[in-house]
């Protein structure tokens, strides 16, 4: 049989290290998935949404660090691959997107599922280019995966049927070393590091803000926090690489984070940025008196957030590592003690309300979310919805360098965490992997909870089963709005597990929530774990502005005049008096 377009482009997949591609089958992508079928090399990950297949094509390329692959057939296929996409490419994750196209005669004419990828897909990707015949496709196969790798995001490969099924060119297969870039280590000048080590060394408070560019940087930053005495604040996507065995660490700020780490970083004199691209510009320090240096590997970020006084170009490690020697030790250590002391306080707080009562039929979403982390596996991956699920794994899963957190923490997606163990687990099928669910998010793309079971994939899902879209219903309420449109009539989900063959577990109790817990994770299979929670918790962010107890005012106004005292009472008694 003559090599087709097809066969060259899954030899040069798996030259460039691909192992699976997640998706839906076509016709319009059958070419291709009969020549993985005959190569034997690569395996295709049968999912029951394209969506799905995006997020676990990111989850795989965050964990691993390299090219993952997901796939669309012409259309609406494609079109679904969409979201899970700009999530990728916001996170800056390697991926690239396989979106097959109607037969190349019929494009332009108005055909049956005919749309035009190549411009659709163009503001989520760096690279989106059309394979129009057989003498062009490697070339732009090579391209775009050079662009996904090189510049940490996504490219888009658009390719008719037909074109697939044509006679392959005589072009010579990739040679992987040019094929897969090696990622740049990028060092300051060094008079720009002097400049960083002669602000660092004056006068005044330190405070740190570590970002997600501080992976891989972990013993550097200790050594910093020494030599500056400075306490280290981190950003959600910083929380996997900064927390573990860090007495500099004092928590987390913004929407979600901690009161600590709130006032560590708006009360210092020098703020020190690294790796970091933090959105949230009312949480900075405000007016003139704090000065702010960033080191970033990307100079487009550089005072993208904050006025800076110094940006420096360069990767956190290699920067810090050429930094250190110019530093002198701060002898003044009270920041630093204050801010820890702070977090201890703060750590307690929270703590305290991880706390179950046995009998009462309530359970507190926080004691969920700790016994997860307790029970969890040393390596364990875990995922989280957007929402609640995000408040609660970034304020009670803990870091130790081997566990992986996931989220859609840029885009803010619903539905990504389930779909993200696909990919996980399917990269990863010796370890845990653990999605903490919404009951929105998990509704939204439940179909490829099936997907669990059919491919075989030990996932253990916990679905924080409040009724509600619950982080709409605060926000609502935040700003003087009664919830509209939030409830949800759920299902028994643990039935529903089981009715699909998977093992469901209900938690209406907060006796029952370690036990729960550890059975589901002991289980050698996907299982559902059910938790029904408190649907009026509270998550209260780091500090409470004019504008917020406002609208919480305003709220409670509203619920007296429609009637709705209860609701009032419920969400003092479980906020107030506990």
């Amino acid at each position: 049989m003559a090599k087709t377009v097809a066969d060259q482009f899954a030899e040069t997949l798996a030259a460039a290290g691909v192992k699976r591609i997640y998706g839906i089958v076509g016709d319009s992508l059958n070419g291709l998935t009969d020549s993985l079928r005959r190569q034997g090399k690569i395996e295709w990950i049968h999912v029951r949404h394209e969506e799905a297949a995006a997020f676990a094509a990111g989850a795989e390329a965050h964990l691993t660090g390299e090219l993952a692959v997901c796939a669309g057939s012409c259309g609406p296929g494609n079109l679904h691959l969409i979201n899970g996409l700009f999530d990728c490419h916001r996170s800056r994750l390697p991926v690239l997107a396989i979106a097959a196209q109607i037969p190349s005669a019929e494009i332009g004419a108005g055909y049956f599922q005919e749309t035009h990828p190549q411009d659709l897909f163009r503001e989520c990707s760096h690279y989106c280019e059309f394979a129009s015949g057989a003498n062009q496709m490697p070339r732009v196969l090579e391209i775009a995966i050079r662009e996904a790798v090189g510049k940490r995001g996504v490219s888009v490969v658009v390719i008719p049927g037909d074109v697939a099924l044509q006679p392959a060119s005589d072009a010579p297969l990739a040679k992987v070393a040019g094929l897969l870039p090696a990622r740049p280590v990028v060092t300051p000048a060094k008079s720009d590091l002097e400049r960083l080590a002669a602000l660092l060394n004056g006068d005044g408070r330190v405070t740190i803000l570590c970002g997600s560019g501080c992976q891989g940087a972990h013993e550097a930053l200790l050594a910093l926090g020494e030599r500056l005495q400075a306490p280290m604040v981190h950003a959600l996507r910083g929380k996997e690489h900064v927390e573990w065995d860090n007495p500099y660490d004092v928590g987390m700020t913004g929407l979600i984070g901690f009161s600590s780490g709130y006032y560590a970083m708006r009360d210092c004199d020098i703020l020190l940025m690294l790796g970091t691209d933090f959105p949230y510009r009312q949480f900075y320090p405000e007016g003139g008196g704090v000065r702010i240096a960033q080191v970033d590997l990307r100079p487009e970020q550089i005072g993208r957030r904050a006025p800076v006084d110094l940006g420096v170009v360069g990767d956190v490690r290699t920067t810090l590592e050429a930094l250190l020697p110019l530093l002198d030790r701060k002898a003044d250590g009270s920041h630093l003690v204050q801010a820890q002391q702070h977090y201890t306080k703060t750590r307690k707080a929270l703590d305290d309300l991880a706390v179950g009562t046995p009998g009462k039929g309530l359970i507190h979403p926080q004691q969920v979310a700790k016994a997860i982390s307790t029970h969890a596996a040393e390596d364990a991956i875990f995922t989280c919805d957007v929402g609640l699920p995000t408040v609660w794994a970034a304020r009670y899963l803990a870091m130790n360098g081997k566990r992986r957190l996931l989220g859609s923490f840029w885009h803010g997606s619903m539905a990504n965490a389930m779909a993200q163990t696909i990919g996980a687990q399917s990269a990863f099928p010796g370890r845990q992997v653990i999605s903490l669910s919404g009951d929105g998010g998990f509704a939204m793309l439940m179909g490829d909870f099936l997907s669990l079971s059919q491919l075989g994939l030990p996932v253990k899902v916990v679905v924080f089963n409040n009724g509600a879209l619950g982080f709409i219903e605060i926000e609502q309420k935040s700003t003087g709005f009664l919830e509209t449109g939030t409830e949800l009539k759920n299902p028994n989900f643990a039935a529903m597990a089981e009715a699909v063959g998977v093992r469901g577990i209900r938690l209406e109790d907060a006796a029952d929530v370690d036990a729960g817990i550890k059975a589901a994770f002991a289980h050698d299979g996907p299982v559902l774990v059910d938790a029904v929670v408190n649907r009026t918790e509270l998550a209260m962010p780091p500090a409470i502005t004019l504008e917020m107890a406002k609208g919480f005012t305003l709220y409670m106004v509203k619920a007296v005049m429609n009637g709705r005292t209860d609701e009032i009472i419920d969400l003092a008694l479980s906020n107030l008096w506990r």
